[in-house]
Order: C-alpha cells, then structure tokens, then sequence
C-alpha cells in the first residue's frame, strides 16, 4: 500500500512538472501586440505606415514579417524597443533588404517596434498580423519557433491624399541644419525606377510635401535627364559545370532626375512625395519667372532678379543685369573674345593662350530648359591644343539672384606650360569701384579700391578663397563668386602645381582667377610647369548679382554664402518592391572566401 501511495505521488509530481513545462512552452511562444497604429508621414517614417509595439514572453533572437489584410509586406523595419525612435527627424538607423540574407543579428529583442509601408486610405479599417521567428542564433534552424499575432485596426479621417489613379510613390527628406527658413529652395534628387512603372516620366511625376496638419500640397517640378538600360541578365550557366544563377544580378532600369521648389522652416525637416505610374497622366506645366528666350550658345535667361545674355559664340557669360538696376549692366568686352567668364585655360607656347570662352560653335552643346531648371552646357577640346578637354555649365534657378557654374578640365596627354587656370571672372575696369574678399590667413574680410590700383597690380589671397566680390557704390551694382566646390586630382601620377593661388588683377579690365600652375606670373616667368597626363581640375561656384548694402557692402555675399554652403540634405525612401529577392549575389573577381562564411557572433547579445 505505502508502494502504491509512493508510486501515486511520484505521477502526480511528474505530472505537475509536465503541466508546467507545456505552460511555459506556451507562455514562451506567446507574441502580443501592444500598440499598433496607421500613422502619415513623417520624417522618422516619411511614408503611409502601420507601426506597431511587441511584447514577447522571454527575450530572443529574431526575424519579422507583417501582413496586411492577408498581403505579405515585402519589408518590416525593426527597432529594438529600448532605444527612442525621433520621428520628427530622418532615421539613420536603417537595414536595406539584402539584409534578409546577410545581416546577422544576434540581438536579443523583448520588446521590439516595427513599422512596414502601408498606402492605407482614411477611415478604412485593416487587419494586420505580425509572424516572429524566435531562433536560438542568427541563423534559422529547424527548431525556430514562429509565433503570430493580429490586430484591426482604423486608418485616420484627417488630411488630404493624393490622386489613386497615381499607382506609387517615392519618399524624400529635407533637412535644414543651418537655421536659415528655406522658401522656393531648388532641389534636385535622382530617381531609379523599373521600366514597367514608367510610360513618361515627364507626363507622370507629380510631387507634393507633406503639411504639419499633413495636408499635401503640390510644388512646382521638372524631370529631364531621363536614362534608360533594358538589358536583362543572362541567366545561363556562368560556364559549362557551374550551376544557373536563379535570380538576377541586375534588372532594367530606368534612371531620370526631378527639380523641385522646396519650403522647409529652419532647423526642421520634412517630408516631400513623389507620385510616379500613372500613364494616364496628362502633361502639367508650372508657371515660375524662369524664363529662356534664343538658342543655344546665344541663350538669354531671365527671373525676377537678373536677365543673363550668354555669347553667341562660345555660350559663355556675356552680359549680367540686375533688374532692380537695369541702368548699369555688367560686362567685359575688352580683349579678344570680349566675355566675361573666361576659363578653364591653358597656355602651351607656341601654341595661343586657350581658353574655353575662345570657342566658336566648335565645341559639343547641350541645354535644358523648364519652370525650375535652365541649363546651358558647352564641352570639348580646346582651341588649339587638341590634348585639352574642357566643359563649362551653368544652371539658372526662379526667384534668386544667383546661378551656378561648374567648369570642368582634363589633360590627355602631358603638356609644356606657362599656365593652368580655371575660374576667371572678368569685367570693364570703369564698371568696377572695389574688390573685397576673405582672407583666412588674416581672419578678415579684406576690401580694395581697385579704381586707383597701378595696372597689373595683382591682389594675392589663398587658392582656397571662399568668395570673391566686385561692387561700385556709386552705380549700386555687385557681383559675387561663392566657391561652392574646388578639386584637382590626378589619375596617372601626383598632381603637380606651382605655387597655387587666387588672385585680383587690373588693367583695362578687372578680373579674378584661380592660378592652378602659373610660371607666367612667377618671377622666373618663362620656365615650363607640366601639365602631367590624367590630371583633372573641376571647380563649382555660385555668381551672385546684388545690391550693395551702404554700411557693409558685401553683406549679402555674406548672408548667400551661408545659405549656399549648407544647402538642404537630401533623404531618398523607396518601398521595397515584391520583384526584389530576399537573397544576395554578388560577383568576385578572384575565386576564394565571401567574409561571410561560418560567421557567428554573440557581441551584440
């Protein structure tokens, strides 16, 4: 009997132990939503979303997916919960989808957020249902646990949302970290995009920002430099033996660039759409002050603040006016060619002293005309020294008084010279009163009279000088270069420069330039410099026009190169499309490891 009550006990205990241990099997595959919601964009999360808070029973390694109303999410972004997520500013913690295959996480999650693209409409009610693998390692295994949980829940009523006959859009955030209030900013963002998602580009694209009542409203916009590539991989085997790759490496691609005016308030961000695949979209266009009149070279460009006449010859700057002081136009018009902007340049005795603005309808043109971008581009070899290519660009924007310039050169062959200069502004000395700029070694802004100044009295600064300004009080007109980006580099051998500089020069004319490698102003002027094969110069500056200010003349240089050079930072977001793989190939040159192979890690536990 005492046996018996012995053996009774010892099933009752097994018993309660095998009771405990399925409840907490059961406890440990338990997966709650704790929060869920349907939220606009934002600049943390700058697209329709769903973004939901998990509780799981014991912390694990994880893998996440998300359905909704029974359609898998390509993509979930996963946090962890323990780290605060600003969503009034651009994540910078992100996974791109390769990582499905790559990322090795060994990250225990309790906690975890998620969040998943969601073009939910207001008012309609969707259900969402989160899968979570639980692993005991980065890697999946046969003893993986899945646990699910769902949720119904109601889109917002608030806000406006934009045409559904637009089937997809794209995301960007602008950030202002300057603490000046952007108004009518240009902005210019690249956009890849599959060849099936794309009639015309220039019919299709729409955009709009996003309000803080998260309204959207319509800014003006332009497409142009649309690119297409529609070869397919081959998926043949790679050689004979080897097996079939089975997803691509690349598919076509259709590659196009937006401007757009863009209002952001100081220090903030916000969240720009770009509504693209509608080919019924009919053509849009937008009224700005931009305007274009002629042909290229001879183009004549005009907004609310200046009207610009490039020559008509080589499509460089010929004449600036400012509208307010239409009386007393700019120009030069004093030597040769006669423009005001004169370089690249490079002379290599015998030869003639070239410069890109000695082009005469012998060189490559391009232009591109729009409510929010002019463009005019002018490339080729240079006169007379065939081994020279060279590239002069200007982009025209509405509403401000200043345009860029990018110019560009490339020695093909090594050269003999005397000089090698980019960035030449020149103008009529009589237009000209004074010359002011800053100088870093002084720490100052230096001013000049140059109307006094002997002839070919040069005015020597660093070669990185930050802007440049010439004004005339008495005629109230001033022009500005602001270096927005300066570099030389060379692809065959060490970049050899003389004694580089800037510098202001007088005689019948005024002018700045940049002097990369110029024996010709040295004290030994008739010594040679080479300019070594592969070498490349590029340099990109903001031409300001303006008024001067009667106590600090140059203080508009001032308050523009502020602006300039912290332009807004650019954040492009695109959903993950389904046609995307969840594995990665890539190519090696060399057979032999990935990195990849093997690869355990429990630091991040």
């Amino acid at each position: 009997m005492k046996k018996q009550v012995l053996l009774y006990a010892a099933f009752l205990l097994v018993s309660i132990f095998a009771f405990s241990d399925l409840h907490a099997q059961k406890k440990q595959n338990e997966l709650k939503i704790t929060s869920i919601e349907l939220g606009y964009p934002v600049p943390g999360i700058p697209f329709y979303h769903f973004r939901a808070e998990l509780e799981l029973a014991n912390p694990s390694i994880i893998e996440v997916e998300a359905a909704v109303n029974g359609k898998k999410l390509r993509f979930v972004n996963l946090y962890r919960g323990d780290r605060k997520q600003e969503l009034n500013k651009p994540a910078f913690i992100l996974r791109p989808p390769s990582g499905y295959a790559l990322s090795q996480d060994n990250a225990l999650y309790k906690t975890p957020m998620i969040n998943g693209w969601v073009r939910w409409e207001p008012g309609e009610e969707y259900t969402i249902e989160v899968t979570v693998r639980l692993k005991e390692s980065a890697h999946p295994s046969p003893d993986d646990k899945l646990v699910s949980a769902s949720a119904k829940v109601t889109a917002p009523e608030g806000g406006t949302f934009f045409d559904k006959e637009w089937k997809a859009y794209k995301s960007v955030v602008l950030s202002e970290t300057a603490g000046i209030d952007r108004k009518n900013e240009p902005v210019e963002v690249l956009l890849p995009f599959y060849p099936d998602e794309v009639t015309d580009l220039k019919r299709e694209i729409r955009i709009v920002e996003v309000n803080p009542d998260f309204s959207l409203t319509e800014v003006p916009s332009q497409v142009f430099d649309i690119q297409s590539y529609t070869t397919q991989d081959d998926l043949s085997p790679l050689s004979e033996g080897e097996p079939e790759r089975n997803i691509p490496l690349w598919m076509p691609t259709v590659t196009g660039k937006v401007a757009f005016l863009a209002n952001v308030p100081a220090k903030t961000s916000k969240v720009f759409l770009i509504f693209y695949n509608n080919d019924k979209a009919m053509a849009k266009t937008y009224e700005t002050d931009l305007r274009v009149q002629g042909e290229i070279p001879g183009l004549r460009i005009d907004n609310e603040h200046f009207n610009i006449v490039l020559h008509p010859n080589s499509g460089h700057l010929d004449q600036l006016t400012l509208k307010k002081n239409p009386e007393n136009p700019l120009f030069h018009r004093m030597e040769t060619n006669g423009a005001i902007h004169w370089n690249p340049d490079i002379y290599v005795p015998p030869h003639p002293w070239a410069h890109t603005a000695d082009w005469k309808h012998d060189q490559n043109m391009r232009s591109i005309t729009g409510p929010i971008l002019t463009t005019s581009e002018v490339w080729g070899a240079m006169r007379e020294v065939p081994h020279v290519d060279a590239s002069v660009r200007y982009d025209f924007f509405p509403g401000v008084p200043y345009f860029f310039s990018t110019t560009n050169m490339r020695i093909n062959e090594t050269l003999q010279t005397l000089a090698l200069r980019n960035a030449e502004v020149v103008f009529k000395r009589e237009l000209i009163s004074h010359a002011a700029w800053y100088d870093v070694v002084n720490d100052r802004v230096i001013t000049y009279d140059v109307e006094n100044l002997a002839d070919l009295t040069d005015l020597r600064t660093e070669a990185d000088v930050p802007w440049f300004s010439f004004y005339n009080q008495k005629t109230g007109i001033g022009f500005a270069g602001i270096n927005l980006e300066y570099a030389n580099a060379s692809l065959e051998s060490r970049s050899r420069l003389l004694n580089p500089f800037s510098y202001i020069t007088v005689g019948p004319w005024v002018y700045w330039a940049r002097a990369l490698s110029v024996s010709f102003l040295s004290s030994n002027m008739q010594q040679v410099i080479p300019a070594m094969k592969g070498s490349m110069f590029m340099e990109k500056w903001a031409y300001l026009l303006f008024e001067p200010d009667d106590e600090v003349p140059y203080k508009p240089v001032l308050e523009w190169e502020k602006k300039l050079k912290n332009p807004l930072r650019v954040q492009l977001i695109e959903e993950v499309d389904e046609r995307v793989s969840k594995t990665l190939i890539e190519v090696y040159m060399d057979d032999g490891k990935s990195g990849w192979e093997e690869r355990e890690t429990g630091k991040h536990k």
